[in-house]
Parts: structure tokens; C-alpha cells; sequence
């Protein structure tokens, strides 16, 4: 009954690796040979094995005799459209091949997609429906995108469950990390209105997600949305965030988009004459001025699923860890 986790050295697929071991199930965890396996390690039940999903090879091994696939490794950020395409959509690919080759034993395949695959919200913040006619606006919604309809083909053959989460957060992420630290200076640059509504959702709430998902019988090719229910604002965030730091960031200044924009390219500049992906990038920006809701509802009626940990005391734990591990 061994579930296998890609991406289990990274944030969300720790907390999904670290869940199943506390509930005593066997776990399969994929993870490159550079990863920090640190905390894996310190879990009882998890079987680490070296491998990328870009790696079809690699993959076929540590996929064979698993009865669960969570499919959560991915770039999040990308040297180029093409490496973003390469690793989502063709790392799900060679997942979905290694799975069909072991089909006779598979109950479950979850792919950890992303909101992004679909759209930003419209003006007024409507959280985007699971339907949503799909319209990415970035390299990396479009491979996610990708990688989902490389999935629901398979859809007959495999049993397959897809989950879009919005920005996810909590104890080990560091993607939010630069946000807190801003705080802590006193000086916060900000993109884009305080009022945009936000969908968010706890790495470990998320985590629980997964493992719904590889338990409940539902259909083949469901998609749902998971987050906190709630909506917030940037607003709301940063409130909570100096509340957790007990500071203020007295100095706040908008940025226009032109000045992040001529940011972004001096960042692509760097990342080319160093061969290094960077977050900030002129697509990037497509997402980062825009409005990102949706709604959990189906998710928590067909999945039995419910998230356990409000935005607030989401921030002060986070913000707990990051003082705890001495990254702030």
C-alpha cells in the first residue's frame, strides 16, 4: 500500500509525505540528488529514492509496485517557457506512463496542478469556477494547463484525481519568506491594488487535501479547488504578518508596472548570464497584478475534506517557524 510522493523534499510534498507517515502508511518519496532530505529523514516509513521526474527512467523505478501516485514535484519558476513545458508537462507525462505500466496495482493518481492553469479572477474577484474555459497567463499556468490535459487523456485508464490549490503557505515555504522579511525591514514595495481579493491556503490544510483525494471515490478526471474558505486581501495579509512580527512596515510605496517591468528584464539578464531561473520575470508579471480566487466547496463535499487552520493563526505559525528556524 505504498503511496508514492514526487517532489517530497519540497514544501507541499513534505507536509504530504509527513502526513502519511504520522498516520503510519508507507511512503515512496521521489527526490533529486541535491534535495535537502533532512526532515524526510527524521519521519518513520519513508523510503527516499534519486530521480526527477524529467528522468523517465527514474521515475519507472521508483513508481513500480506503488499503489498511489501524488504527482506534486514542478517548477515553479523556469530558465524558459520550453523548461517549464519540459518539467511540468513532460515530468506528468512520464509519471502517467509509469503509471499505466503499473495500472493492475494503481487506485489513485493525483496530480497537484495549480489556479494558474485556468485564469485570473475578473475585476470583481468571482472565484473562477472548476470549469472555467481555461486561459493562462503565464509559461507556467500554460505547462500546468498542459500537464492537467496530459492527464484527463488518460483518464479511462487511470484513476485520476486533479487538485488546483492557490498560493499555498506555511512552515517551510520560502517563496513568502521575502515577503515577511520586508515587513521585518520596515520597507514594503507592493504590486498591484492592497484591496486584491486572494484565495490562499495552509501548506498542511493543502497536504490533507492530497490525501483526500487518494482516499474518496469520485470519478475519474474530477477536478477541485482547495483553499482556506475565505477570501482575502494583500490588505488583510500584511496586517496579520505585522502583527505576527510586531512590527510595522511604515514605509510602503507602490510600484508602477514600467519600473517592475524594466526589474523583471534586469532579472532575466542576470538568470541568462548565470544559466539560473528567477522568480521575477517579465511573464511573471502577468499573474503578479492580477486577482486569484476560488471557491472549495465541491472539494470539501466530495472529498469529506475540510481545512483546519484560519488565515490568521495560518500567519502566526508560519511566522512562528520562520523565527524558530532562524530564517527570519
Amino acid at each position: 500500500m505504498t503511496v508514492l510522493v514526487t517532489g517530497g523534499s519540497g514544501f507541499l510534498g513534505s507536509h504530504i509525505v509527513e502526513q502519511l507517515s504520522r498516520a503510519g502508511r508507507p511512503v515512496r518519496a521521489l527526490v533529486r540528488k541535491s534535495s535537502d532530505t533532512r526532515f524526510l529523514r527524521t519521519l518513520s516509513g519513508v523510503e527516499l529514492v534519486e530521480g526527477a521526474v524529467d528522468d523517465a527512467a527514474s521515475v519507472r523505478r521508483a513508481a513500480a509496485g506503488v499503489t498511489s501516485i501524488v504527482h506534486a514535484a514542478g517548477l515553479v519558476k523556469a530558465r524558459s517557457g520550453d523548461e517549464f513545458m519540459r518539467v511540468n508537462r513532460g515530468g506528468t507525462q512520464n509519471l502517467l506512463d509509469a503509471a499505466l505500466e503499473n495500472r493492475g496495482a494503481l487506485r489513485r493518481f493525483v496530480l497537484i496542478s495549480s489556479l494558474a492553469a485556468l485564469r485570473p479572477s475578473d475585476a470583481s474577484g468571482t472565484p473562477v469556477p472548476e470549469d472555467a474555459e481555461p486561459r493562462p497567463v503565464t509559461d507556467y499556468g500554460k505547462s500546468k494547463l498542459a500537464a492537467e490535459r496530459a492527464a484527463l487523456a488518460k483518464k479511462s485508464e487511470l484513476p485520476l484525481v486533479i487538485l488546483r490549490p492557490p498560493a499555498i503557505y506555511g512552515p517551510r515555504d520560502r517563496e513568502i519568506l521575502a515577503f515577511f522579511k520586508s515587513i521585518k525591514l520596515g520597507v514594503l514595495p507592493l504590486l498591484g491594488s492592497t484591496q486584491n481579493r486572494l484565495s490562499m491556503i495552509y501548506g498542511s490544510d493543502c497536504a490533507s487535501a492530497c490525501i483526500a483525494a487518494l482516499d474518496r471515490d469520485v470519478p475519474s478526471g474530477s477536478a477541485y479547488h482547495v483553499d482556506d474558505g475565505s477570501v482575502h486581501t494583500l490588505e488583510e495579509l500584511i496586517m496579520l504578518a505585522e502583527s505576527a512580527i510586531g512590527k510595522k512596515a511604515r514605509f510602503r510605496f507602490h510600484l508602477p508596472r514600467k519600473l517592475v517591468q524594466t526589474a523583471a528584464l534586469g532579472a532575466e539578464i542576470y538568470g541568462r548570464a548565470t544559466n539560473r531561473a528567477v522568480m521575477l520575470t517579465r511573464d511573471k508579471l502577468n499573474e503578479l497584478f492580477e486577482q486569484w480566487v476560488c471557491d472549495s466547496t465541491r472539494a470539501r463535499s466530495e472529498l469529506g475534506w475540510q481545512p483546519q487552520v484560519s488565515f490568521e493563526e495560518g500567519v502566526t505559525r508560519t511566522m512562528a517557524f520562520y523565527r524558530e528556524a532562524g530564517w527570519l
